[in-house]
């Protein structure tokens, strides 16, 4: 299997040595003109670019560093992602037989119930596939999300299991309960995604299992297609609220932590949450989702949002 580091994609995922001057002169170039093109994130389908038009300042994803080294290094994160799993196996189970005494084949299902079976919806980046080795590609070259490398990464079809996946999906599987993977990857990414998923054991990789993005990051049509093919969905699992529900799309800090109080009950019962640091609309409220800021503007609006303690 390929490493990220592999020669083959060194164009791409190694910066090239130039002369000092070269790179001064480049740099004051960067400073003064870039303009990039806007880059989409495929978790959220938002725009993480920070060398769009109207860019100030070089480009840095030191930020990154923290969250990626949490996600490749902490037991915490891994701890999490196993308590979380662990909780999704309890409701799977629990949601199941309330399921079976409801709408069981046996006895025939009442009008209404669904006719295809139960389900499960997940996505995957961050919940079934981690994705921080491309994140901390990223930091070492300085460089920026944007499609083309994200393309580059998916296609090596490394990326490893977030940690408890392959229990939780095989259990599921056994279980007779019908996956979806409805996931912002793109639908030329779905051989390459299949193939990764594949070398490492998860079931149900049929293409009808899919639900990829096409015109638009949310998810709402795609979950809505799942249930009128009959299935009835007993859980969600993601890492993003817009997993779940668009009530938390392209919505303010605030507005999105009260409709996360609202929705206290569904989490850890029908809603299963994953961490990531990484990314997400998360960060994508604190720039107000305007993704042409430049990389000033960007660190400026982090640290206004921050709430310090009031100490001397």
């Amino acid at each position: 299997m390929l490493s990220i580091r592999s020669a083959c994609f060194a164009p791409i995922f190694r910066a090239p040595a130039f002369p000092l001057a070269a790179l001064l002169l480049g740099t004051a170039s960067l400073l003064t003109s870039c303009q990039g093109s806007v880059a989409v994130s495929p978790g959220t389908g938002e725009n993480t670019d920070p060398t769009t038009v109207g860019s100030s300042a070089s480009p840095t994803q030191e930020y990154l560093v923290g969250a990626t080294l949490f996600v490749q290094t902490a037991a915490e994160y891994r701890a999490l992602c196993y308590q979380a799993y662990s909780l999704a196996e309890q409701r799977l189970v629990e949601h199941l037989h309330a399921w079976e005494a409801d709408h069981g084949a046996r006895s025939g299902r009442p009008t209404g119930a669904g006719k295809a079976g139960p389900a499960i919806i997940t996505d995957l980046d961050e919940t079934v596939l981690d994705n921080s080795a491309y994140t901390a590609w990223q930091i070492e070259n300085e460089k920026p999300y944007t499609p083309e490398t994200w393309a580059e990464w998916t296609a090596l079809a490394e990326a490893p299991l977030v940690p408890g996946a392959a229990d939780f999906l095989h259990l599921a599987d056994s279980l007779g309960v019908q996956i979806f993977y409805v996931s912002n990857r793109k639908q030329n990414e779905r051989p390459a995604t299949i193939s990764n998923m594949a070398e490492l054991g998860l079931p149900q990789l049929d293409t009808t299992h899919f639900f990829l993005k096409t015109t638009t990051s949310d998810k709402t049509e795609r979950r809505e297609k799942i249930e009128a093919l009959g299935y009835d969905v007993l859980l969600y699992l993601g890492d993003n609220l817009g997993d779940f529900d668009a009530r938390w799309d392209k919505q303010p800090v605030a507005v999105r932590a009260e409709r996360a109080d609202a929705a206290r009950a569904d989490f850890g019962r029908r809603f299963i949450v994953f961490p990531n640091p990484l990314y997400g609309s998360w960060e994508g409220a604190l720039y107000g989702y305007d993704w042409g800021l430049s990389m000033a503007e960007r660190n400026a609006a982090r640290r206004e949002a921050l709430q310090p303690a009031s100490l001397p």
